[in-house]
């Protein structure tokens, strides 16, 4: 019996950590073991998470399988694009310095980049990390 090629990916945005699998298939991707339009309440977040496979004119290539947890819905999906960029780019790393290879698509559209922005922390005498209590002059 043929052996399907794995390709993994493992991406970070705030405070998510997204696992991805990719095999060759037919373009179903399944987050935590629900289909990825019942995991994520909004499209745009679907849409967000497939950027890199729309960008390689991968869509229906390849089966997805992702494992996230850690903050919110835009932080996750953000992982998994990251994942999924990364896991291209170890599928395309025959054709890497070519002439139209993954890697120059990807990072053309910044999906290799990792986004560090996290929430900054909360200081001592402030509401927030910034905001400062309201000053009275009188």
């Amino acid at each position: 019996m043929a052996e399907k090629k794995l390709y993994i990916g493992t991406g970070r945005r705030k405070a998510s950590i997204a696992q991805v699998r990719m095999t060759p298939g037919s373009g179903k991707i399944t987050v935590n073991g629900k289909d990825v339009r019942e995991f994520f309440p909004y499209e745009t977040n679907v849409m967000d998470l497939m950027q890199p496979l729309v960008a390689t004119n991968n869509e229906k290539t390849f089966d997805i399988d992702v494992k996230v947890n850690g903050g919110g819905f835009s932080g996750q999906t953000g992982a998994i694009r990251l994942g999924i960029a990364r896991a291209l780019l170890e599928y395309d790393k025959p054709n890497e310095g070519n002439e139209g290879c993954y890697r120059q698509i990807l990072k053309r559209e910044g999906f290799i980049t990792r986004d560090a922005r996290v929430k900054e922390r909360k200081k001592p005498g402030l509401k927030a990390a910034r905001r400062a209590p309201q000053f009275s002059k009188r």
